[in-house]
């Protein structure tokens, strides 16, 4: 089916990742062993490294099947295009409007310092 996996190119890229990854993975715990670790933290280091090394090369290859899929849109034909922030232009999502200063003011004094208090005289 084609389209549904990374170019030749990106598939070679990330084969290079995950041989330079694989190679780290035996070099590290030599280099362990070597400077007096012992041999049960040098295959902990190894165990670790290679775990990592996997998850990695999923999430390389998952990335690169979605950079290569076509893009549909993400917005159905009916929904408002999404608000954008003034200050960045990206897309809101999620974020919480702030509170009306009204609101604030109308609520019981637990942020009051004493040099905003409003009936408490200064002299």
């Amino acid at each position: 089916m084609p389209g549904t996996g990374p170019a030749p190119e990106a598939d070679r890229a990330i084969t290079d990742v995950v041989r330079w990854a694989a190679f780290s993975c035996l070099l590290v715990p030599v280099v362990l062993l070597w400077c007096g670790s012992s041999l049960a933290g040098a295959t902990g280091v190894a165990l670790g490294l290679a775990a990592v090394t996997g998850a990695c090369h999923v999430l390389i290859r998952r990335s690169a099947q979605a950079a290569a899929r076509p893009f549909t849109g993400g917005a159905s034909a009916g929904s408002p295009p999404p608000q954008r922030s003034p200050r960045t232009g990206a897309p809101q999502r999620g974020r919480r409007r702030r509170a009306p200063v009204t609101a604030l003011r109308s609520r019981g004094g637990t942020h009051r310092s004493g040099r905003r208090g409003g009936d408490t005289p200064v002299g």
